[in-house]
């Protein structure tokens, strides 16, 4: 990153604008907004800038470049049609230390313009440091029409909040959890939606219960995409201030946490626990007693497979409030992004979700149950006992050429899927490393995988 996004103060600042066409016209439009110090000069104005200068919004200097129209102090934009001219005038500005921005230079520019969004006292500026303005146009036209246009008045209806809880909390850790709990509540919609008597009763009765526990927030991130991470769960990671996160949440997941949350791993692999189950279930309850808004963070749905009921069993019981945000969990994640459907009218019409390894580190699955036709089999944790799998389950009746796909870090760009037979599909292990996370799915449906796949 070449270029800081700063704000400044625009009272005082004096911008000189050489060039009168488009390029010149788009420079001022930004501008004109901001401050009325704009000097434009050129020979000939477009009628968009002839119109500013009507109105005397820019003061127009009738004349070609020329040296002594730079000055210390001011701000210079070269955009006239002519890069020679442009170059010499940079060279002006540079003598006097004066900050210059040249249209289509951005290597020799000192500064460049953003497109912005203006919800006042709100703004949103979208740059692309010059390398595509279509892609920011396109940007700022998406977030523009995904704002809403009563943004203003949840801006003064937090800044009045504001001056009250400061008078009010003196504690800032304190004001800042209440801050986390306020803008996560109802109030911000209830506020855009015209609401604002009642956006006043919910902050005022969070305000009054701020000394209460905290809260904790069972959330799924999902397979690993953190594209596929649902709304409430990616405003919630940014909230908390305590995070408790799994080996299978992605890194590129964890960068939406709060810069300043206490960050926790208590991952689990085979016969590796970084922090006891049980212990893990205390910790959250403990650390929402000190008020704060935990985020217990897991791979997948927190209650497929992932012992998300255990952990707010105590919180049930020790009467401590919790929320669960469900996840895409890894056998829907993973399908998709491997081209295999779990059900398809012509192949299966049920599915069944396993796991691997039960609690005693066994893999006693009921073996028969497990063998229909038109189902699909779909075996989380199971990679070190696939071969063991594959064996009882033909064993008890299921054919030696069924279908099996081994999806390795699925909906991820390391992804990748190997597919056999129940009767092959050790010799595919044997021949490739293939590491955890891995998502197993065996039945009819996974014979649709070249035909279906779409992640190059």
């Amino acid at each position: 990153m070449n270029w800081l996004p700063l704000l400044h103060r625009s009272n005082d600042v004096k911008f000189i604008i050489f060039g009168g066409g488009q390029v010149a016209q788009r420079k001022v439009q930004t501008l004109i907004k901001f401050t009325s110090a704009i000097t434009v000069v050129s020979p000939r104005l477009d009628s968009r800038l002839q119109a500013f200068a009507d109105k005397g919004q820019i003061l127009h200097i009738n004349a070609l470049a020329q040296q002594d129209h730079v000055y210390a102090g001011s701000r210079i934009v070269a955009a006239t049609d002519d890069a020679q001219v442009n170059q010499q005038i940079a060279q002006w500005a540079k003598r006097l230390a004066c900050p210059i921005s040249i249209a289509d230079d951005p290597e020799n520019s000192d500064f460049i313009f953003p497109a912005i969004i203006d919800r006042n006292p709100v703004m949103i500026a979208i740059s692309s440091a010059s390398e595509s303005p279509a892609l920011t146009r396109y940007l700022r036209n998406q977030l523009d029409a995904a704002l809403s246009s009563r943004i203003p008045q949840l801006a003064r209806f937090v800044s009045a909040l504001r001056k009250t809880i400061r008078t009010s909390i003196d504690d800032t850790q304190q004001r800042q959890q209440l801050w986390r709990k306020l803008m996560s509540s109802a109030m911000p919609n209830l506020v855009l939606a015209g609401k604002e008597d009642q956006a006043k009763a919910i902050c005022d009765e969070v305000i009054a219960n701020q000394d209460h526990n905290g809260e904790v927030f069972l959330v799924g991130a999902g397979p690993g995409d953190p594209e596929l991470l649902t709304l409430k769960a990616v405003r919630l990671i940014q909230q908390a201030d305590v995070v408790f996160y799994d080996r299978l949440v992605s890194p590129a997941i964890l960068e939406y946490c709060n810069s300043k949350a206490e960050m926790h791993y208590v991952g689990k692999a085979k016969a590796d626990h970084a922090v006891p189950q049980d212990d893990i279930n205390q910790l959250l309850a403990d650390h929402a007693k000190l008020g704060k808004t935990v985020l217990r963070l897991k791979g997948g749905d927190p209650f497929i497979f992932g012992r998300g009921g255990e952990e707010i069993e105590l919180l049930a019981e020790q009467q401590v409030p919790f929320q669960v945000v469900p996840g895409i969990t890894a056998a829907s994640g993973c399908s998709s992004y491997a081209g295999i459907p779990l059900t398809h009218r012509d192949y299966a019409q049920s599915v069944r979700f396993v796991t691997g390894h039960l609690k005693d580190g066994t893999a006693d699955l009921p073996w028969q149950e497990l063998i229909h036709p038109q189902q699909t089999l779909v075996i989380y944790m199971g990679l070190t006992g696939i071969r063991h799998i594959s064996q009882e389950l033909i064993a008890h009746g299921m054919s030696t050429d069924t279908p099996i796909a081994l999806i390795e870090k699925g909906t991820q760009p390391e992804q990748a899927v190997y597919t056999s037979t129940l009767a092959e599909i050790g010799n595919v292990i044997a021949n490739n490393k293939i590491s955890a996370p891995t998502l197993t799915i065996i039945g009819d449906v996974v014979s649709l995988h070249k035909k279906l796949s779409w992640l190059k």
